[in-house]
């Protein structure tokens, strides 16, 4: 097996092994607690469950299906990225990090996909069940991402400072605040991770590998433009050419 096939399993079994991971966690948190749920592991660490429309970390953006379209473009191009990266010999590591941000947002993919089709979405207390489909809580394209990690590092109650608290994105007094509230998932976790490593470890191949596809673009553009221009000179040796040719005729 060449070492470019040897990549490609590798990034295939990354992915697949992802996907998996994350979808088990989210069906048996879906199947098992009810949203807005809390279990506590420890003070800094609690399962939370809750499900948005948006993206990593609960972020959204436009409309339900520009979201999931946006995202399946994304893929989509990454995977396309990934074979043309493995194909110009780039190394195991970086083929490792682009995979799993692939499988990261392909797993959000699968919850905006189908999620809103096989399962409902009873109230509390009450717990989500599997459904036939068209018996789901949506359809197709507008289901929504199931989150439950809630890592809470520090939390405590604003101070009266005065003047400063009515400063924008300062807190009122008596405020409860803490530090680290976003509520994500294992696909969020794996994109976030796989993006700093990529800037930490391969910002060098990630740039050359972005500037060669801008190099070719322009030497495509240049090719085609000089098919489509003729040479002054070789215009006027056709010229004087045809011209001989005549006056020996």
């Amino acid at each position: 097996m060449t070492k470019h096939r040897k990549q490609l399993l590798i990034s295939l079994l990354i992915i697949l092994s992802v996907l998996i991971i994350d979808q088990v966690i989210k069906i048996a948190v879906k199947t098992s607690m009810y949203t807005g749920e809390r279990v506590e592991i420890c003070s800094w660490f609690k399962l939370l469950f809750i499900e948005n429309n948006g993206m990593a970390f609960g972020w959204e953006l436009g409309g339900k299906y520009f979201l999931t379209s946006f995202r399946i473009i994304a893929v989509a191009l990454i995977g396309w990225f990934i074979v043309r990266t493995v194909r110009r010999g780039a190394p195991t590591g970086f083929i490792v990090c682009l995979s799993l941000v692939l499988a990261g947002a392909a797993g959000n993919i699968i919850d905006c996909l189908f999620y809103g089709v096989i399962f409902n979405a009873p109230a509390p207390p009450d717990v989500a069940q599997f459904v036939s489909p068209g018996e789901g809580y949506s359809s197709i394209m507008l289901g929504r991402v199931v989150d439950m990690f809630y890592f809470p590092l520090a939390e405590w109650e604003m101070p009266d400072w005065g003047w400063v608290n009515s400063l924008p994105l300062v807190p009122q007094a008596g405020e409860h605040c803490v530090f680290f509230s976003a509520i994500f998932n294992f696909a969020d976790a794996v994109i976030s991770c796989s993006i700093v490593a990529l800037f930490c470890c391969y910002h060098k191949r990630l740039s050359l590998s972005l500037a060669s596809k801008a190099d070719e673009k322009e030497s495509s553009e240049k090719t085609d433009k000089d098919k489509t221009s003729t040479n002054p000179d070789e215009k006027e040796i056709s010229t004087n050419s045809d011209e001989a040719e005549t006056k020996a005729e």
